[in-house]
């Protein structure tokens, strides 16, 4: 068994000196017996991550971390945890602690963290436990930048969210949320905020005082609008909207309806660039075929006036917009291949009025 390895850190010029026992099957037994040999034979002292993630440790005495005494990362995901040592974070100086995918309750995280408002604890995943409620001992890590509470039972928010001043990624995906407490608009620093899958329908007005958010993830709620001065988010490049009431209802009220025949003709003789003397025709359709609209894919040649075939397209993780795009096509078999990134480009022989794509706007 390698006892441990070192690597560089990315952060540091100096050497980070790391304990990888992940992934060995490992009990709490087999670890202590492992730590007993290697502290005789070399200095855990100076260890500074510790891996322990998927083994078969379900609890972590106090002891077997006094040997670290410059311990900054602990990672025990996946180990089947249903408790920690009460004065875990008053062990060790640590920044980054990861508990995910664990049997962890809310009685199992107070004893942990409650008298810990003075260490300096960067980074919480707890994501992936048996928590039914926000963890309030959690308000008392004043420096945590990251806090990633997934993939639990959780069903509020505690309205003291505004003490993590410096939060900077709030993950909450995965929960049964139902609404979100206004105290949310007031962490400052937050750049990304997770509220995906959980039981959600309006959003509080004060997520636009959020300045600096940079990614909001909303899919899978039950969100029928977004409030108004969300467009304010000068900074926001991600938002995803999928599977909710608000995305099902543009989709659903798009339809489509057969041209007239004067639509018909008019596009003939656009299209064709059929030529006629103002005389030969009556004013009425002279104004008609001055209305022509230009269809916005851009590989189309083709016009609308009256009838257009209205298509909403979502991107949600890999394109440029996260929000429903709202395209006019002279036809049904211009959809393909449509590039929502170019505006199409009226040509002198058409009088198009205004521009064929635009933001759906979600108030």
């Amino acid at each position: 068994m390698e006892v441990y390895t070192s690597d560089s850190s990315d952060s540091d010029s100096h050497e980070q000196k790391t304990l990888d026992y992940g992934r060995l099957g490992l009990t709490v037994e087999c670890l202590e017996e492992n730590l007993t040999h290697l502290h005789k034979i070399s200095k855990l002292t100076d260890i500074e991550t510790v891996l322990l993630n998927h083994n078969l440790i379900a609890t972590l005495p106090s002891h077997t971390l006094t040997r670290f005494n410059n311990l900054h990362v602990l990672d025990l995901s996946s180990n089947g945890l249903t408790q920690l040592p009460p004065d875990l974070l008053q062990i060790c100086p640590l920044t980054k602690l990861i508990l995910k995918n664990n049997l962890l309750t809310n009685g199992s995280i107070p004893k942990c963290l409650k008298s810990a408002k003075h260490n300096g604890l960067r980074e919480l995943n707890l994501s992936g436990n048996l928590l039914t409620h926000f963890p309030e001992a959690v308000l008392e890590l004043n420096n945590l930048k990251y806090l990633y509470l997934g993939a639990n039972k959780i069903t509020s928010i505690s309205k003291d969210i505004w003490r993590l001043q410096s939060l900077n990624v709030l993950s909450l995906g995965g929960n049964l949320l139902s609404e979100i407490p206004e105290t949310v608009g007031n962490l400052a620093g937050l750049q990304a905020l997770t509220l995906c899958d959980n039981l959600i329908e309006i959003l509080p007005a004060s997520i636009a005082r959020l300045t600096n958010l940079k990614s909001l993830l909303l899919h899978k709620n039950r969100l029928r609008h977004l409030p108004r001065d969300i467009i304010t988010l000068k900074n926001l490049v991600e938002l995803s909207l999928r599977e909710n009431p608000l995305v099902v209802r543009f989709v659903q009220e798009i339809s489509l309806h057969p041209p007239t025949l004067l639509e018909l003709a008019a596009r003939v003789i656009r299209t064709s660039n059929v030529i006629f003397e103002p005389n030969e025709v009556p004013k009425s359709m002279r104004d008609y075929l001055n209305t022509a609209h230009c269809c916005v894919n851009p590989k189309c040649k083709g016009v609308f006036f009256d009838n257009r075939i209205e298509h909403i397209k979502f991107v949600d993780f890999c394109g440029k917009y996260r929000v429903p795009l709202l395209q006019y096509l002279c036809s049904s078999k211009c959809i393909e291949g449509v590039n929502r990134n170019v505006e199409p480009q009226p040509s002198s022989s058409l009088s198009a009025s205004g521009i064929m794509m635009r933001k759906v706007l979600l108030g």
